[in-house]
């Protein structure tokens, strides 16, 4: 018996350091693009238009060539039900209602006319995207690398029009809405090719195909982590720190293996880590919820409003000087006005012109999950463990807590200042936050609200695991040119 478990630990052993030779060979060169984009996209993410960017390039809105009341708007829409998007900005010189179904549907109605407005034609986008700009080029795109996503369907196709400037900017106008739906620079698109792309594996015709994406980097992640496990199990099974290997070292390898050896002690949990919980952020089996909060949530959150009484004399009432957007979102049952100005958002109830309050979100959040009930509401006025600021995404304080009893034990953080539900976090989506936002972003108590600290601690690891990845790349070439050779 004893032998035979010498015999099969034996080939245990040799079968583990051959799948780790060639789990290196096959998944070396993903391990270092991992690493080294992982650290551009610390400082450049995903091209995206932030509300601040889309709101800069609006005119304030020209209130006196507002004649159509958000009511009749809305009929002229053609779309259903409640919309999950609603609001007045300007396209160009003329007031617009952009309005937004829940099947994704999209229509733009003029506030002048109350005619609904067609596909945009080339010259009213080049017109609207690049005033001001002589050398501006035009170009047709259905889908491209940086609107490869699913959140740009409703906006298909698109007018790019790039300005000819200094930074390489390009803008993509929808022709559905005749909104500019992203922009990008040429620093942006430069780095996110050797960032984002490569660590995401972001090629446009992989990456339209959602699905056929998600499962492949589901298996190319699993495997790689493979890789990384068997690694770590075999730098600790050969490291020696009493019975020591000859001339007092601790290790059994020579020359590149055993630097190879020694970077993998000190920075193998932290590869294993970055590997795994890139695995988990793929999802599989689905055990994870959105921190999205789903349509029948936000439907329900809606409530079923009245038809919108206001005319539009009365819109301008609601709005402060230099308003360039002015929303109206459906909470409780009831139609607000949300007012986006220079002093910031302000809130009010279209029939009665109350403000808005954290009671009255309280009160239409009870019957977002009717199943569970709402348990307590809190106002954060401080960043904690599951609201915190990433990155680029500052994330806005104050922000209520609605804690609910339902059998997934959801939380929604709402904006008090506009009633919008910014994440949802069930009990699954609370592990997730460890496993990868803690374990890949290291979104960890005392670095997240430290850049420098965070971005050291980002660095340190990273660099031990290139060290990790560059030696085992060199040694596995080094033995596949030797076995090629033979």
């Amino acid at each position: 018996m004893v032998s035979l478990r010498r015999r099969l630990g034996k080939a245990g052993r040799r079968w583990l350091l051959l799948f780790h030779r060639w789990a290196g060979i096959a998944a070396g060169l993903f391990f270092a693009s991992w690493i080294g984009s992982g650290l551009v996209m610390l400082y450049v993410p995903f091209p995206t238009l932030t509300a601040a960017e889309r709101a800069a390039r609006l005119a304030p809105i020209a209130w006196d060539q507002v004649a159509v009341a958000p009511g009749d708007a809305l009929r002229a829409s053609g779309l259903t039900g409640t919309p999950t998007d609603f609001a007045l900005e300007m396209q160009g010189a003329e007031p617009v209602y952009r309005i937004a179904g829940r099947d994704g549907a999209r229509a733009t109605v003029s506030a002048r006319t109350g005619g609904r407005l067609g596909p945009l034609p080339p010259e009213d986008a080049l017109r609207l995207a690049a005033e001001g700009f002589p050398n501006a080029r035009l170009e047709p795109v259905v889908r491209d690398q940086w609107t490869v996503t699913a959140r740009y369907d409703p906006l298909r196709p698109f007018r790019k029009v790039a300005l000819g400037d200094a930074a390489g900017t390009e803008l993509y106008v929808s022709q559905v809405t005749g909104e500019i739906a992203l922009d990008t620079t040429r620093f942006e698109r430069a780095w996110n090719w050797v960032g984002a792309v490569a660590h995401w594996i972001y090629l446009t015709p992989l990456r339209a195909r959602a699905e056929l994406w998600r499962t492949v980097l589901l298996w190319l992640s699993g495997f790689a982590a493979l890789g990384a496990l068997s690694g770590l199990a075999i730098g600790i099974w050969r490291l020696r720190l009493r019975r020591r290997y000859a001339g007092g070292t601790v290790t059994p390898y020579r020359g590149l293996a055993r630097w190879h050896h020694l970077f993998g002690l000190a920075g193998g949990i932290g590869l294993c880590t970055f590997i795994l919980s890139g695995w988990i952020s793929m999802n599989p089996n689905r055990w994870f919820a959105s921190s999205a909060a789903p349509a029948e949530i936000r439907a329900a959150y809606a409530g079923a409003p009245p038809v919108f009484g206001l005319n539009a004399g009365t819109l301008r009432g609601f709005a402060e000087p230099g308003t360039r957007v002015l929303r109206f979102a459906a909470i409780g049952g009831a139609w607000w006005i949300v007012a986006e100005g220079a002093a910031g958002l302000s809130a009010h109830r279209a029939d009665d012109g109350s403000i808005l309050d954290a009671a009255a979100i309280v009160q239409a959040a009870g019957a977002a999950l009717p199943g569970g009930g709402l348990r307590t509401a809190e106002q954060l006025t401080a960043y904690d463990l599951y609201w915190y600021p990433h990155g680029s995404d500052p994330r806005p304080l104050p922000v209520l807590r609605l804690q609910f009893g339902d059998p997934s034990s959801t939380w929604l953080h709402v904006d008090p200042r506009d009633g919008t539900i910014l994440q949802r976090l069930d009990r699954s989506g609370r592990i997730n936050r460890w496993l990868f936002d803690a374990a890949h972003r290291l979104d960890l108590p005392g670095l997240t609200g430290n850049r420098r600290l965070h971005d050291a601690a980002q660095w340190i690891l990273n660099l031990l695991a290139t060290g990790i990845a560059v030696t085992g790349i060199v040694a596995d070439w080094r033995r596949l040119r030797r076995s090629l050779s033979a």
